[in-house]
């Protein structure tokens, strides 16, 4: 296992730098330019300055080894002296948003407590509810219990978010009285800082419908995925031979189904994290999550190439890393996989 987790660590190199030159020439050919929002005002040579100062009077080949230099030894070098106090990455330029003039990676980790609040919250509530409705739905198949689930699985992951956050703002923020217990605000309020109990209660109030309507969408995909698999590996001889020896059905199910029918979830689970990174663009924008998703869609829209370049790399880091998490995964859960 550690063999074959050093060669995909060996691949993944190669395989990201490709990424990295296939983002940054899409971005590069994408029109619009970023000193259009400069004043008309602005002298022409004190533009030049700033396109300079911007980096855009360089060649491609400069720009794109300045990006490797600055997110792969400049931005380390500024963790290691926020974790550790040291001075290593002083007087060294950073990766620059063109909207913002300030560092990149110093706005993501702004906004990313946002986004884990939210998402990250969601993803977990939806993993701990869809995994027990999908096994039970797969045991009792065709049952009551499972005719529900399947029509409630099926409207929660056809329904798009935009119009759901809507649907739950009317019900539980615009005619629900306010003193009610049920009402929740329908904009997410980034600047509450949890201090007390009192503020973690109206930080949760807030998550409430947000992570509502996320976690709906991701509790009806994986519910999906649990149940078939589950339903596959009812119907193997080797249940059947389980059974035969006198092994109790909780045994039979809770052991030995399960852990072979985690494997496609857990294939689905892993691709599904980076998203909680990514964040919820459009949940986001419903509710003013003032989140990941939230900063790529105004960097795209302010044309700001950096910001965009630097978190669409990030989101393929996290792929690349939530797919070999999962292959070592497979081996974990079944035995018979060897990677060595």
């Amino acid at each position: 296992m550690l063999n074959f987790t050093i060669r995909r660590l060996i691949i993944a190199v190669p395989t990201l730098f490709c990424i990295a030159v296939v983002i940054f020439a899409l971005l590069q050919l994408s029109p619009g330019d970023p000193m259009s929002q400069v004043p008309l005002t602005v002298p022409p040579e004190v533009k030049a300055r700033m396109r300079e100062a911007l980096g855009l009077g360089e060649s491609v080949y400069v720009q794109f080894w300045k990006w490797l230099v600055q997110f792969f030894w400049v931005e380390p070098q500024v963790l290691i002296d926020a974790i550790f106090g040291t001075n290593l990455s002083e007087g060294k330029l950073r990766v620059l948003s063109w909207q913002t003039r300030s560092p990149v990676m110093d706005i993501v980790v702004q906004r990313l407590p946002q986004t884990l609040w939210v998402v990250g919250t969601a993803y977990v509530v939806a993993i701990l509810i869809a995994l027990p409705i999908g096994i039970y739905s797969a045991y009792r198949h065709y049952s009551v219990f499972d005719n529900v689930g399947t029509f409630l699985t099926m409207v929660g992951y056809s329904v798009p978010p935009f119009f759901s956050g809507v649907l739950v703002i009317v019900i539980f923020s615009v005619n629900m009285p306010r003193e009610s217990f049920f009402w929740f605000p329908s904009i997410y309020d980034t600047t509450l800082q949890v201090v007390d109990w009192d503020s973690f209660g109206q930080q949760i109030r807030q998550m409430v419908m947000p992570v509502m309507v996320l976690a709906l969408q991701i509790t009806s995909q994986l519910s999906r995925f649990m149940r078939a698999s589950m339903l596959d590996n009812l119907n193997q001889d080797y249940v059947r031979t389980a059974r035969a020896k006198g092994l109790g059905e909780k045994a039979v199910v809770m052991v030995h189904v399960l852990r072979n029918s985690m494997i496609p979830v857990v294939t689905v689970i892993a691709l599904g994290v980076p998203q909680i990174f990514g964040g919820a663009i459009i949940t986001e924008q419903v509710f003013k999550v003032n989140g990941i998703g939230q900063l790529l869609i105004g960097a795209i829209q302010a044309n700001d190439l950096p910001m965009v370049q630097t978190l669409t790399f990030m989101f393929a880091v996290l792929i690349v890393l939530f797919n070999l998490i999962a292959d070592v995964l497979y081996g974990i859960l079944d035995p018979r996989i060897r990677y060595d």
